[in-house]
This record gives C-alpha cells, structure tokens and sequence, in this order.
C-alpha cells in the first residue's frame, strides 16, 4: 500500500491544545476526517467535488488562536465537513482552496453555476446527464 503525503495534518483543539481524538489531513487530492479512540469513523473529501469554503472564528476561538473551516461539497457521504477548532484557520481555508483548484485544473474541471428557484445549483463536467427542468431535449425552437 503506497503511503499517502499530507500537505497539512492537524487536530481538533480543546482550549488551543490538540487534546482529542479528531484528526484531519489534507493530501494532493482528498481531505481526510477521523474521529474516534476505540472504535474509528473515517470521512473523506475529494477535492474536485468542493463548491464552497466558509469560515468561523467566534470569540472564545480568537482567544486560542483556533477557528472553524466548513467544507461544503458535492460529496454524497460528506456534504458539509467542519474542521473545528484548528490551528491558524485563515492559512488552513488558503491551503485547501488553492488544494481544490489545483485539483480541479488536474482533471479539468470547469464548474456551471445555475440560479433556479430553489437558489444556486452546480454541475460539473463529468455530469453529462444534466438536463434542466422543463426541457426534455426533443424539441428544436
């Protein structure tokens, strides 16, 4: 088994100090989250499929110099994933952002934003199956 190359790697953070059993990692092209002593749930993330980064940084984080970055993703198991209290989070959410874009560009990608009545919808390159509401393809206007 080939051993995989993080970029950045840190843990959840309890008053600043990495002090539990949450890890996150980030590779070339997946972000990696585990939680758990005995018994281990492993979440990860493909890049290419991130639509959105968000960050939090309440006052109690200002206080330890942690924050909150939210993944959003197209990832059907992990659609929302937060990397709660890590350490220097504005570098953390810069990192991962230039990690998806690069990662985007590697299997060129190039993301359609639609606005429908239910706000923002995103498709792919690779969904070659979208057809918009309404419009079955056989008609010719």
């Amino acid at each position: 088994m080939d051993s995989i190359e993080y970029l950045w790697k840190d843990r959840k953070r309890r008053l600043g100090l990495p002090l539990s059993f949450t890890c996150y990692r980030l590779s070339e092209d997946r972000l990696f989250c585990e939680t758990g002593l005995l018994n281990l749930k492993s979440d990860e993330v493909l890049l290419y499929r991130v639509q959105d980064l968000e960050l939090t940084i309440t006052l109690g984080q200002r206080l330890f110099g942690v924050g909150t970055v939210c993944v959003h993703s197209s990832d059907k198991s992990s659609p929302h994933l937060d990397l709660k209290n890590v350490k220097r989070p504005r570098e953390v959410k810069e990192l991962i952002h230039r990690s998806v874009e690069q990662a985007k560009d590697r299997r060129r990608m190039r993301a359609t934003e639609l606005l429908g009545k239910d706000g923002p919808v995103y498709h792919d390159e690779d969904d070659l199956d979208f057809i918009p509401d309404g419009d079955d393809g056989d008609e010719i206007d």
